[in-house]
């Protein structure tokens, strides 16, 4: 998909919603105050740096399609940002990223400690805002949520450097780390629309699919990617030492050779081979691998809310399970 086919499909989506996105960016806005100057001023540079705002549209998209007529939806959309933004601001810091989104990090810019206590006050933010809607089914998906990312991370931290995490370990983490929040995302928009349980728990499997299709994706675009389109430095995760899908294919299918370069370069955080490595990964097959596996989760997606009456809300849902494998950032 081009790039321009890309921002074409993107903006189908988002007009579908559009002013419900401006409702909910004005929620963003005046939740986002603070008596500490500090904290405005980083999570204004988060906030603004844009993304595509995956999570939020989920929440609006999953209510509209079940015709929901409040305003409850722009509260959630935007606490399940906050959340988020939250969770990027502490990646950043424990992956010690310099860029995300084209922009230096926050951490970059501000610091390490600015950076996790101003994470911080998005998490507490978000629960204050949560706390006000009255829902305890609400507070319940979106506690669970949080709790489950935070496993997620730390899961996500003793497989650094481990060059013996299977497809298996690293899947359980990206369904923690990643398609958690799209799955609550998903589930709050059809409760908040008055689904019932089937219904809602249809509208998480499609968000926990889709997230898991985007973060596989992301992983091949670490390696396949372009600094400029993708937003952030290619060969991050193997700086990192991050044993992410195409390096794991990789360990189990290539050649002795390339398998001990591949433990070595995951144990060192070793970006000096990255040449070498991506050469590996693509005679391989393992993008292919990796690709074909997020194909797979966003069919699973767009099967799930097959019980989703027609309407413009549920084709936008439809576009995003194949945006999510056919984009390059």
């Amino acid at each position: 998909m081009s790039a321009a086919t890309q921002n074409a499909t993107q903006n189908t989506i988002t007009q579908t919603i559009a002013a419900d996105m401006d409702a909910v960016n004005l929620v963003i806005r005046k939740s986002l105050h603070s008596e500490v100057s500090l904290v405005n001023q980083i999570a204004e540079y988060i906030i603004s740096a844009g993304g595509k705002r995956i999570r939020p549209v989920l929440v609006l998209l999953v209510a509209n399609a079940w015709s929901y007529k409040g305003t409850a939806h722009h509260e959630l959309a935007a606490v399940v940002e906050f959340i988020h933004t939250a969770t990027l601001l502490h990646d950043d810091v424990v992956d010690e990223s310099s860029l995300r989104r084209g922009r230096a990090t926050a951490n970059a810019l501000f610091g390490n400690a600015a950076s996790v206590l101003v994470g911080d006050f998005l998490y507490s933010r978000s629960f204050q805002m949560m706390v006000g809607l009255n829902n305890m089914r609400v507070m319940q998906i979106l506690s669970d949520a949080t709790n489950v990312i935070a496993e997620g991370e730390v899961q996500q931290l003793l497989n650094m450097h481990d060059p013996d995490v299977t497809q298996e370990r690293y899947l359980q983490v990206i369904r923690s780390k990643t398609a958690k929040l799209f799955e609550a995302a998903a589930e709050l928009g059809a409760l908040v629309a008055g689904a019932n349980d089937e219904q809602i728990a249809a509208a998480g499997e499609y968000g926990r699919s889709l997230g898991t299709a985007f973060q596989l994706i992301d992983d091949v675009l670490d390696y396949a990617g372009d600094a400029a389109e993708i937003g952030k430095n290619v060969g991050d995760d193997l700086r990192e030492g991050k044993p992410t899908l195409p390096l794991i294919y990789l360990m189990e299918n290539g050649t002795p050779e390339q398998r001990e370069l591949v433990r070595s370069c995951i144990e060192q955080g070793d970006e000096q081979h990255f040449d070498t490595i991506l050469a590996a990964i693509t005679t391989s097959g393992a993008l292919d691998f990796t690709r074909e596996q997020a194909v797979i989760a966003a069919k699973r997606a767009s099967e799930a809310i097959a019980g989703l009456p027609d309407s413009v809300y549920k084709e936008s849902l439809l576009q995003l399970a194949h945006f999510s494998v056919h984009r390059n950032h």
